[in-house]
């Protein structure tokens, strides 16, 4: 061996646990929305009945997620604090029919490598819970503690070992939006959950549990009434499409509310909204952004949950499937004196014509493709009024109908 050989040592190293959650970090910890996301998905795949979250200064100072579910044993609390623990899948086989919000196992030992952690647990029928408290990735102690079943995650000083990130962050009222609108959208794929958040010990919504869609809505937006949402509930070859739709003559430019969601997951995803977009083609001016509430049932086998680091996007089997289907039945909801009518009597579930190339629906008794416009009066269907010099006038439109 000569001594150049000798001198070449192996360079490849594997990271420590510590350095390598904090890696992680980066990926599933953007800010604080995206750990108030994480702590959520798992109350709520915990079976959890309500939800309280409470943020300091946007949640860059704390961020507390209390529920009712399942809570955990101590030996489970332990070990959820290892890179890639869950109890939601066991096998490779299984990412192919995920039916839980979370199942990679990556965000409390994330969350736990860049803060000030303490988690206190409980399950029912045991006589005490345990509370567990770490620094930076590494446990302080664990102890016990008197609590009800269910489990409180504390966060404080997110990022306090990556000053860098910190910097990052936008000002208190930024994030404190971006967790606003976080839990929107996971209280209305659950409406059966109760939602309380706070921030700064002030309260910002308290979305009591329901069963249907229209009432979190409402809850959520008080202008949803004015906004004239249309129920939506269709099928086609093992899709189905729910949620509701704006009509043609309320869309307006500028500002909308979007949401999507697969098999019960907030997603993000263009061509989706823009496939239902074109289902409002030659019924809105070409500016008008309708309000969309989506909620997309997909074939296990049809949809990938695990493409992204935050959950926050899936990849499809078909995708244009998936828009031809989310076109059409946009476009046959609108069809005809249907779309007149907003919430009121659920709409049965109506299958969608193979293709969904209709010609479009002119928003229903709306007067044309953008509705009349503010202050002219809409005249109601009948005989043309006489010609000039006849002696006659128009008739007035009957009680209960006229501009909108």
């Amino acid at each position: 061996m000569t001594p150049r050989a000798a001198a070449v040592r192996p360079r490849i190293r594997v990271l420590p646990d510590h350095v390598a959650n904090r890696i992680a970090a980066g990926e599933v910890v953007e800010r604080p929305a995206s750990v108030v996301k994480e702590l959520v998905e798992n109350a709520l795949d915990a079976g959890a009945g309500v939800v309280r979250v409470s943020i300091e200064r946007g949640g860059k100072g704390r961020i507390r997620v209390a529920d009712d579910g399942c809570g955990m044993v101590r030996e489970d609390l332990l070990v959820c604090l290892d890179r890639h623990a869950t109890s939601k899948i066991r096998r490779a086989e299984d990412l192919r029919d995920i039916h839980t919000l979370g199942f990679r196992g990556e965000a409390l030992p994330s969350i736990a490598a860049v803060s000030r952690l303490v988690i206190e647990t409980a399950v029912a029928g045991e006589g005490a819970g345990s509370r567990l408290r770490v620094l930076a990735g590494r446990i302080q102690g664990v102890e016990d503690a008197a609590r009800r079943a269910g489990t409180t995650v504390d966060v404080r000083n997110l990022f306090l070992n990556t000053p860098v990130r910190a910097r990052f962050l936008r000002a208190a009222g930024v994030e404190t939006r971006a967790v606003s609108e976080v839990l929107h959208s996971l209280a209305l794929a659950n409406p059966g959950t109760r939602f309380v958040f706070e921030s700064n010990g002030r309260p910002v919504f308290d979305l009591p549990a329901g069963r249907d869609l229209p009432a979190r809505i409402g809850a959520i937006w008080k202008d949803a009434d004015a906004a004239g949402l249309i129920p939506l509930a269709t099928q086609r070859g093992g899709l189905r499409l729910g949620g509701a739709v704006q009509r043609p003559d309320r869309a307006r430019p500028g500002f909308r509310r979007a949401h999507l969601f697969v098999n019960a997951r907030p997603v993000r995803d263009a061509g989706i909204l823009a496939a239902a977009d074109r289902g409002y083609r030659t019924t809105v001016a070409e500016n008008a952004r309708p309000w969309l509430f989506l909620f997309l049932t997909v074939p296990r086998g049809e949809v990938d949950a695990n493409v992204h680091p935050g959950k926050a996007e899936v990849r499809f089997r078909d995708r244009r499937r998936m828009e031809d289907f989310a076109e059409a039945s946009v476009r046959e909801t609108l069809e005809g004196i249907e779309s007149a009518a907003t919430w009121g009597e659920p709409r049965p579930l109506r299958a969608v014509r193979e293709g969904g190339k209709g010609d479009g629906g002119a928003g229903g008794g709306a007067g044309g493709p953008a509705g009349p416009r503010p202050g002219r009066r809409h005249q109601p269907r009948g005989p043309p009024p006489p010609p000039r010099g006849g002696g006659g006038t128009p008739r007035a439109p009957p009680p209960g109908r006229g501009c909108f």
